[in-house]
């Protein structure tokens, strides 16, 4: 086995799997299945921290089996009423899954691959027994992301996902790189809970119109962008690109249907990696509070398996 698949740093109890294909390099870590560097030719893509330290924001970690928010921790699926664990207290929601700080456990490593796979077992507010596993693995196009879950319990089970990256182009501020997104509708949040409110809108001719490239100088966003229109191989792609040309363009397949887009606060500093580099760009197959909304809310039927795409690269 070469040195480079055989070679696990672990640290704090969490292991992390350096991988490698041409002039791409990166690491996933064991907590949260996250996706701790991304790089080319050693130009950064993504947003990194240490694998001994939690992530800033959630960095990089896999949101299962929600992404974003539910309003209140309550839902209710199949008639029946679920309270979840409030973990986003000071606006009162439950958010982002159940796995986010969990340990993952290693499937199948290669020098350029690493598979992992969870168990979300029952939790409070949560009855429903899900097997889900991601493989990162790198190729001549940079990253592939592939995520699956399946329904391993006996009833009917909600589930949605998203992923928190952060994308960089290298060092560039970001203030001096622009956006392109592939989405033609926007969902208004509620500034305060950050959860829906009112239906999707036209994106065009707004202040929300990326579908051309914009600047991003002194631009905040916190919103969930959908009517993801993907080109004719099927993946919809979403550029952040420097002034000298070089970008870094995020891909989804069909299966997310939508991107949530966040830039830091440059006035408080909320919302560190920071406004510096990194800008928040998640797949998500659902908008926030999708089990009460149901939204684009995806069901399991009892041994049901779901998979979905996504992934990085230069261009």
């Amino acid at each position: 086995m070469p040195e480079s698949v055989s070679r696990v740093i672990e640290s704090a109890g969490v292991r992390a799997y350096p991988l490698s294909f041409g002039g791409y390099r990166a690491e996933v870590v064991s907590r949260g299945a996250a996706l701790r560097l991304l790089e080319c030719d050693g130009r950064a893509l993504t947003e990194t921290w240490s694998a001994q330290e939690r992530p800033p924001l959630s960095a990089g970690l896999v949101l299962a089996p929600w992404p974003n928010r539910l309003r209140d921790g309550h839902f209710v699926f199949d008639g029946v009423e679920h309270q979840l664990s409030i973990t986003e207290p000071d606006r009162h929601n439950a958010i982002h899954g159940l796995v986010r700080r969990d340990e993952w456990q290693l499937v199948e490593r290669t020098e350029s691959s690493v598979e992992q796979t969870i168990r979300v077992g029952l939790h409070k507010g949560w009855p429903y027994p899900l097997q889900v596993g991601v493989r990162h693995e790198l190729g001549p196009d940079g990253l592939t992301v592939t995520h699956t879950a399946t329904n391993i319990g006996a009833m009917p089970a909600p589930f949605g996902l998203g992923v928190h990256t952060y994308v960089r182009v290298g060092d560039t501020p970001l203030d001096d790189c622009t956006l392109q997104l592939t989405a033609g509708t926007r969902l208004p949040l509620d500034p305060d809970r950050m959860l829906p409110e009112g239906n999707s809108q036209s994106v065009y001719g707004t202040e929300f119109d990326f579908t051309s490239p914009r600047d991003l100088a002194g631009v905040r966003l916190d919103t969930p962008f959908s009517s993801i229109v993907p080109d004719p191989d099927g993946r919809a792609r979403h550029v952040l690109r420097a002034p000298d040309g070089a970008g870094t363009v995020l891909w989804t397949d069909r299966r997310f249907g939508w991107i949530q887009v966040f830039t830091a606060d440059p006035e408080t500093g909320k919302g560190y990696p920071g406004r510096g580099r990194a800008l928040a760009v998640e797949p998500m197959t659902c908008p926030p509070d999708a089990f009460n909304s149901g939204i684009d809310q995806l069901v399991l039927a009892p041994g049901q398996t779901w998979s979905g795409s996504w992934g990085l690269g230069i261009c």
